[in-house]
């Protein structure tokens, strides 16, 4: 599906990274691994590409860093020759409440979340102009929708700015063969949901996001994989804009009425 494709997945020495950079791979791409801190994890990631017989490397860069962003864009493109997929995973969590609200907690999760995807976006799009092609995957998620998890409103605000702007960005780079849309996960089972959370926490959190779901579990990795990989194919070439949702049925929604 994805043969002579070629494709950076920001954030992909873990969690839902890790699972769409292996995806892609197994369907084709060669992948440009992104890492933040952590080399050990992502090597992993590139040896697991390497060893099903694809092709795969590793690269640090602080996205939320403008320089870091545009070297990550050229070194892939160096290293393959072209760039024909981004998928902006990339994202921090932090979780407060109008009472325990900390600027530079704010401050980081944007940085990451927002400006973050604003860069490579940036340094990407006239790659993929030159080839009149391109698929740009952004991860959202469902709490910028509004839902009724405690403690999330500042993350929430971020992806709410991700749905936005995957919509005026696919407005922007239409007419050039490049699309962009977004996946909004709903409770899918990472490390980050684990982070801040005593165990006593995650495992009654876990309890709740199984009853709030129509499907009765949580989400993993991979679910997430799939939709991406779709987004990410020629099959996809008249979708954009959109947002799909991946939440096994999420219930827990804000609402009034």
């Amino acid at each position: 599906m994805l043969k002579d494709q070629t494709a950076i997945v920001t954030g992909a020495s873990r969690g839902l990274g890790r699972a769409i950079a292996i995806r892609l791979a197994r369907e084709g791409a060669a992948v440009c691994v992104n890492y933040s801190t952590n080399f050990a994890q992502a090597e992993v990631v590139v040896d697991e590409i390497r060893a099903a017989g694809g092709q795969a490397f590793a690269m640090q860069a602080d996205i939320g860093d403008p320089g870091q962003a545009e070297a990550l864009v050229e070194r892939a493109c160096s290293e393959f020759g072209h760039l024909s997929i981004l998928v902006n995973n990339a994202g921090l969590a932090y979780r407060a409440t109008l009472d325990t609200f900390d600027v530079r907690g704010m401050e980081r999760m944007r940085r990451t979340n927002v400006d973050g995807l604003i860069h490579v976006t940036r340094f990407a799009a006239p790659k993929m102009r030159e080839k009149n092609y391109g698929r740009i995957v952004n991860l959202t998620s469902i709490a910028g929708f509004g839902t009724a998890l405690p403690g999330n409103a500042f993350y929430a605000a971020t992806k709410a700015a991700v749905t936005v702007l995957t919509k005026r960005f696919a407005m922007e780079l239409g007419g050039h063969g490049i699309t962009v849309n977004a996946v909004a996960p709903g409770f899918i089972l990472t490390d980050m949901v684990k982070d801040g959370r005593t165990p006593e926490e995650y495992e009654a959190t876990l309890e709740r996001m199984r009853k709030n779901a129509m499907t009765g579990r949580t989400g993993e990795p991979a679910d997430i994989a799939h939709a991406v990989a779709f987004l990410a194919s020629p099959a996809s070439s008249f979708i954009t804009a959109q947002v799909l949702t991946v939440d096994g049925g999420r219930m827990d929604y804000i609402a009034h009425g």
